[in-house]
Order: structure tokens, then sequence, then C-alpha cells
């Protein structure tokens, strides 16, 4: 059984950044990050293979996010610039057994608590 704990969110004003960070209690492979909005289904945000490449972005945070990994710590990361209000959500980790799970949250077997992310207009 894996664990994951999510840090990094909070309030930031529209156009900042924050960085997420996923620690994982072991090793992990694909890993990815959703997020959920109030009253609206959980959606994909990024994805990561084991070895950082392949990597996947939903349309909507292209050319803003970054996911990136350091397998030494079990830690993946998700640098987050030019916020939106629409970005307001809860973001989760997610951890696969396969090398890429991509944007299928099917693929994903263990998932964190979650972190707020709120971004101010």
């Amino acid at each position: 059984q894996v664990q994951l704990v999510e840090s990094g969110g909070g309030l930031v004003q529209a156009g900042g950044s924050l960085r997420l960070s996923c620690a994982a209690s072991g090793r992990t492979y694909a890993m990815g990050w959703f997020r959920q909005a109030p009253g609206k289904e959980r959606e994909f945000v990024a994805a990561i293979s084991w070895s950082g490449s392949p990597t996947s972005y939903a349309d909507s945070v292209k050319g803003r996010f970054t996911i990136s990994r350091d397998n030494a710590k079990n830690t993946v990361y998700l640098q987050m610039n030019s916020l939106e209000p629409e970005d307001t959500a809860a973001y989760y980790c997610a951890a696969g057994a396969a090398y890429w799970s991509g944007s299928n949250s099917n693929g994903y077997n263990y998932w964190g608590q979650g972190t707020q992310v709120t971004v101010s207009s």
C-alpha cells in the first residue's frame, strides 16, 4: 500500500504561481495530478511516466503547468504559473503501478487526500 501526501496548496492572486508536491511512501510508477472544483466532476490535469517522459497535460493548463518528479525522493511536483480563478479546486495526486497511465483515472491505484488551491481575481 502506497500513501500519497500532497502539499503546497493555498490562496494566490490571479497571475500568481504555486508549486504542489506529492510525497509517496514507497516506489511509484505512473504519477498524475487531477483536480475537482465544487459542483464539478474530477478532471485530469497532468501525468508523467516513471522515467519522466512522456508527460501529458489537459488543454486548459498547457503552457502554464509543468509536472516533474524526483524518483530518489519518491516525489512528484506540479508547478503552476499564470494561475486563473478557473484553476480553483482541490488538487489530488495519483499513483499507478504501470509505467504510464496518462489521463485515465482508472489507471491509478493510489490517491492522496488532496490540497486546496484557491485563485482570487
